[in-house]
C-alpha cells in the first residue's frame, strides 16, 4: 500500500467533488436531436420541400454546479501536477454548463469555440490552419480512382452483422464481456460508443474499414481509456469525457485508425467535409446550405442529415452559428501524432502508454509522470496491441521521423521521377 502525501490527498478529494458536480453535465447528449428532426426534414425533402429543422431544447440551470466547480478550481494548486489538472478540468465543466445553459443561442457557439477552438485557427507547429488540412484530404479522395478500390472495400455490412462480429472481437480482446454491443433504432449518428456499451443505429450499413474504426476508434481509444479511468483509485474524473480532453482523445482515436491500417480515404473525407461544414456555417451558411453542401460531396441524404445536425447541435439553425468540436479531429490528430514522435526522439515512449490510463490532454501525461512513478496514478490495465508493442510503435515512428525530413515537392523538381537504384 503506497503512502500518499497530503497535496496527493488534498487534490483527489477535489477531483471527487468535481466527479459529483459534473455528473450531471452530459455535453453530447444534451446538445444532440430527437431522431424524430431527422424523419420530419427528410419526409419534407423526399416531396421536393426544405424547412430548416427548428429543434426545441430544455432549459437548464447548471448554477449549483458552476459554484462548486468555482470552489474547486480555488482551491487547487494550479502548480501541483494533480492541481493544475483539476483547475484546467473543473473551468471546462464550468463552460460546459454556460453552454448548456445557453442552448438554441448563438452564445453557445462562443463557449463551443472556448472548449474545441475554429477552424480556422492553425495547427499545432503553426502554419496551415485546420481548415487548409482538411482541404487537401477533400482533394486527395475525390482524386482516388474508385476502380482501385478492391471488392472488399464495397461490401455492405448490416448493423446486426457487424453488431455480432464486434462482440466477438471485443470479448476476445477483454476476455470477458467487458464492453456490449447493442442495436438502437432511435440514434441519429451510426455509432456512438460508452464506456460500457457500443450503440450501432439499427438501420445503417457499414463497410469493413467501419468495422475496424468502431474497434480501434471507439472501443480501444474511447470506451478502453473510460474503463482504465474507473481504475484510477485517485483522479476518477479520468474516466469521465471532459470537453477539455476532447482533442487529445479524438486524435489519439484517429491516430489509432491510420497505425492500425483501419482509416480510408473516405474516412479522412467525411472528417475534413464536417470541418469545412462547420467553417461554411460560421460564415453564415445554414442548415439547409450545409445539408446541401453534404449532398454535393455524394453523401447520401440520410447521412448528410446526420453531418448536418453534427455542426448545427445546440445553435440556431439560420447560418452564423456552429458547434465546433467537428474541428478536433485533425487538430488532435497532428498533435498525438507529433506527441509519439516527440516521445520516441526523447525516450518518452512510457507517457504513450501513460496516455492510456484515463481520459487525459497531452500536457497531462507529461505533468502526471511524477505521479505515475510515485504511485498516485496507476499504468493502465488494458492496452490496445499497437501500443502495447514498443518495438512494433518505435520501428513506425522512426521511419515518420526520417520521411517528414525529405521534400517531396524537392524530389519531384529535381528528379521528375522516382527511381530506386
Amino acid at each position: 500500500m503506497v503512502e500518499l502525501a497530503d497535496d496527493i490527498l488534498h487534490h483527489a478529494a477535489l477531483d471527487a467533488r468535481m466527479v459529483r458536480a459534473a455528473r450531471g453535465i452530459r455535453l453530447l447528449s444534451m446538445v444532440s436531436w430527437d431522431a424524430r428532426e431527422q424523419v420530419r426534414f427528410l419526409d419534407c425533402y423526399n416531396r421536393g420541400e426544405y424547412t430548416l429543422p427548428r429543434h426545441e431544447y430544455p432549459k437548464y440551470d447548471f448554477s449549483d454546479a458552476r459554484r462548486e466547480l468555482a470552489d474547486i478550481e480555488r482551491e487547487a494548486d494550479p502548480d501541483h501536477p494533480l492541481g493544475h489538472y483539476v483547475c484546467d478540468s473543473a473551468r471546462s465543466w464550468g463552460i460546459a454548463c454556460e453552454l448548456l445553459e445557453n442552448l438554441g443561442t448563438p452564445e453557445v457557439t462562443r463557449h463551443s469555440i472556448r472548449l474545441f477552438g475554429r477552424p480556422d485557427e492553425p495547427l499545432p507547429g503553426g502554419g496551415t490552419t485546420t481548415r487548409e488540412a482538411a482541404h487537401h484530404f477533400i482533394d486527395i479522395a475525390n482524386e482516388l480512382d474508385k476502380e482501385l478500390l478492391a471488392p472488399e472495400e464495397q461490401v455492405q455490412i448490416s448493423a446486426t452483422a457487424l453488431q455480432l462480429q464486434l462482440q466477438a472481437s471485443l470479448d476476445d480482446f477483454f476476455n470477458g464481456r467487458m464492453i456490449e454491443v447493442v442495436l438502437d433504432p432511435d440514434l441519429i449518428a451510426k455509432a456512438a460508443a460508452g464506456a460500457n456499451r457500443i450503440r450501432l443505429r439499427t438501420s445503417a450499413a457499414f463497410s469493413d474499414y467501419d468495422r475496424h474504426q468502431l474497434l480501434e476508434h471507439e472501443a480501444l481509444v474511447h470506451s478502453l481509456t473510460a474503463l482504465n479511468g474507473r481504475e484510477q483509485p485517485q483522479l476518477q474524473s479520468l474516466s469521465l469525457s471532459s470537453p477539455r480532453t476532447t482533442a487529445t482523445q479524438e486524435g489519439l482515436a484517429t491516430f489509432a485508425e491510420q497505425i492500425t491500417g483501419s482509416i480510408d480515404i473516405e474516412r479522412m473525407k467525411r472528417i475534413s467535409l464536417r470541418i469545412e461544414a462547420v467553417a461554411q456555417a460560421l460564415e453564415g451558411a445554414d442548415f439547409i446550405e450545409v445539408f446541401r453542401f453534404f449532398l454535393d460531396a455524394g453523401n447520401p441524404p440520410t447521412e448528410s442529415f446526420v453531418s448536418a445536425q453534427r455542426v448545427f447541435r445546440g445553435v440556431p439553425t439560420s447560418g452564423g452559428c456552429a458547434f465546433t468540436k467537428d474541428t478536433v479531429y485533425v487538430r488532435g490528430l497532428i498533435g498525438v501524432h507529433t506527441f509519439f514522435r516527440w516521445a520516441l526522439r526523447n525516450r518518452k515512449l512510457r507517457l504513450c502508454r501513460m496516455l492510456f490510463a484515463g481520459k487525459m490532454t497531452l500536457a497531462d501525461v507529461q505533468r502526471f509522470e511524477p505521479m505515475f512513478d510515485c504511485g498516485a496514478l496507476s499504468m493502465p490495465r488494458f492496452l490496445p496491441q499497437w501500443v502495447s508493442r514498443a518495438n512494433g510503435l518505435a520501428g513506425m515512428l522512426a521511419f515518420s521521423l526520417f520521411a517528414n525530413r525529405i521534400r517531396l515537392d524537392q524530389v519531384m523538381a529535381s528528379e521528375g521521377l522516382f527511381e530506386l537504384q
